[in-house]
């Protein structure tokens, strides 16, 4: 069963088609600046790669169109035909409290994700691009939604409820909502199957961090295999230093700033979510952690100060949520910094030693360093809380599940 899996953006589709007999890539490739007067499509399978500038993808439809001929036509193609996919993926960014599971895509269903769009603008609209461009080119594939969201549903009142009137949450839904889902319970399953840990929702363990961080970063308390609290609230921007979100500020800020320069609501949402994080620390000059690392090691104190501060706010979730759980068992670290940068997780654990937690720093350095693909601990064998490296999967969990939902 072929099932290709489709994360659509507001001018890109990032796109895998997976055989689920074996759960083995068969190919996967990116096309972005859809609608900027040349698109570029990167492309790869087990046989190579290519990049090509086509100029006839000006939507979402031509590009999934554009996307579907190279996995069936020419000698890049994976498939024979259109017959040979089974099925269609998408990632969506927001189901609000309608969903709690991946679901199979019907008329009302898509009613129901449109209703989100005022919880997920930017996000919303796109995704369901990439439906409308199935259903004209696919129309007999059944297509399945996966949120990143749900997993986030088992969060109980005590997490989700912000200290609002009540009629804010009564009529407009404010609640913590969480994001990065589907990558937080991918990697806690794989940890705990990887560590022999079973899975018992009614005892509450094993007891996990999961910590997914890239340019858009979040930490998830997940309990029994379900998440019980996650940094990301209402919408992606509360929670940690990212790339160029604030995270957790003082509520006040954005209206004391609104008043002093006369700011209007969309510059202070620009200000917040494009300005801030590590480009607001650095002045605008750095937005990648690769490169406020590099300088790091040349002791750049600006980039010194901007790792640490990244750092210790990550180090105060950890903390938070081993206190919120009563216990911790392991720490995951995940996506592009996550997987990728041993002295982000050297920070960020050391200040966590009073746990038990001891990093071996040869595995750390040695074995989980950038492009590695290490799959395993970073800390020795006596240490009280296990630390993991797991490179997430978001696209093999879209694939299970629509295989799961299609079969069924």
């Amino acid at each position: 069963m072929n099932i290709l899996v489709l994360n659509c953006g507001s001018s890109s589709v990032k796109f895998q088609l997976l055989d689920m007999t074996e759960e083995r890539l068969l190919a996967k490739g990116l096309v972005e600046r859809i609608g900027a007067g040349q698109a570029r499509v990167k492309y790869k399978t087990p046989a190579g790669k290519l990049t090509r500038e086509p100029n006839e993808i000006t939507n979402h439809t031509t590009a999934v169109a554009y996307v579907l001929e190279l996995l069936t036509k020419g000698g890049q193609a994976v498939v024979d035909s259109l017959d040979d996919i089974a099925a269609v993926g998408h990632r969506v960014v927001h189901g609000g409290e309608r969903f709690a599971d991946s679901t199979l895509i019907t008329d009302e269903v898509y009613g129901k994700i449109e209703d989100c769009i005022p919880l997920a603008p930017l996000h919303n609209p796109a995704n369901l691009k990439g439906v409308d461009a199935v259903t004209d080119i696919l129309p007999r594939a059944p297509q399945v939604a996966v949120f990143d969201t749900a997993f986030h549903q088992t969060m109980p009142e005590t997490s989700y409820l912000y200290a609002l009137p009540r009629w804010t949450y009564e009529r407009y839904r404010i609640r913590r909502y969480g994001f990065h889902g589907t990558s937080h319970r991918y990697v806690a399953a794989r940890c705990a199957e990887k560590m022999g840990l079973p899975v018992n929702k009614d005892e509450g363990t094993p007891k996990l961090v999961t910590c997914h961080l890239g340019n858009g970063a979040s930490v998830a308390a997940v309990m029994g295999g379900e998440s019980v609290d996650t940094s990301m609230g209402f919408t992606p921007l509360e929670g940690l230093v990212m790339g160029s979100r604030c995270g957790d500020i003082d509520p006040a800020i954005p209206l004391f700033l609104q008043n002093k320069e006369n700011l209007d609501a969309k510059e202070v949402d620009a200000l917040l979510n494009r300005q801030s994080g590590v480009r607001g620390l650095s002045d605008g000059k750095y937005i990648d952690m690769r490169d406020i690392e590099d300088r790091y090691f040349e002791n750049d104190p600006e980039c010194v100060r901007i790792l640490q501060i990244y750092c210790y706010r990550i180090t105060k979730y950890i903390g938070a949520y081993a206190a919120a759980m009563g216990g911790l068992d392991a720490v995951v670290f995940t996506a592009g910094v996550g997987e990728n940068s041993p002295i982000a997780r050297t920070l960020t654990c050391k200040p966590l030693a009073f746990l038990g937690l001891e990093l071996d720093e040869s595995l750390n350095t040695d074995k989980a360093h950038p492009g590695s693909g290490y799959e395993g601990p970073v800390t020795t064998p006596d240490s009280g809380v296990a630390v993991w490296v797991v490179p997430t999967n978001e696209e093999l969990v879209i694939a299970r599940d629509t295989r799961a939902i299609c079969a069924g």
